[in-house]
């Protein structure tokens, strides 16, 4: 009977999904932490998100816009290579209080989205998971046991911890998980758009936003 013979191969990535990972704890007050969390909530489907939509635009939150800004312009720069600025759009803070995650979704009118855990974590503290399909797939084949790789990952966790400010792409599927502890869970949400132009003017397509 024949040997089966033994080829070489190569796998390499052709693109690749980044998140971005800064700590700005040092840019966050003791008296920040107390307005954001005081501030009036409503219901948000099963977690709470506060009324105030433009968190960042409040006077007492100068610090943590600047250092938010600043790490968005480290993105823009050395992770997506452009030129324009991003800047943030909305923000807002939320809660998730024991025994409560958040679904998944994804953010819609926005290129990169941000969480900011700007005040004390419970432990654990809730991964933030993203997915990669946030559609229906019609036809699912299950990874085998310890075969889980870049290539055949269908998600992924962050462990976030206090002060960190995480970047990710808006059009990624992600959900938190629930709150397996006594403690409520704290954040701030946020999204961005460009600013500068793009396009081309001698190509009929520049845009100045």
């Amino acid at each position: 009977m024949p040997t089966q013979t033994q080829r070489t191969y190569d796998v390499k990535p052709l693109f690749a999904e980044p998140y971005f990972r800064m700590n700005i704890a040092d840019a966050i007050t003791p008296k920040q932490q107390d307005i954001i969390r005081k501030l009036p909530m409503i219901t948000n489907q099963v977690n709470r998100i506060s009324e105030e939509l433009y968190l960042f635009d409040r006077p007492e939150m100068k610090s943590i816009k600047k250092a938010v800004h600043e790490a968005l312009d480290v993105y823009a720069r050395e992770v997506m290579g452009i030129s324009q600025r991003l800047e943030v759009t909305q923000s807002w803070s939320l809660i998730n209080p024991p025994g409560v995650g958040m679904h998944g979704h994804t953010h819609s009118n926005s290129i990169i989205s941000g969480s900011l855990y700007y005040t004390e974590m419970p432990d654990p503290p809730g991964n933030m998971i993203f997915e990669r399909y946030n559609h229906y797939r019609a036809l699912e084949l299950l990874v085998d046991e310890g075969k889980n790789n870049i290539y055949n990952a269908p998600r992924n966790a962050i462990i976030p911890k206090q002060g960190d400010l995480i970047l990710f792409s808006s059009g990624l599927q992600h959900y938190v998980e629930e709150n397996r502890t006594q403690q409520d869970r704290f954040s701030i949400a946020f999204n961005t758009f460009v600013r500068g132009t793009i396009g081309s003017f001698r190509d009929v397509s520049e845009l100045k936003l």
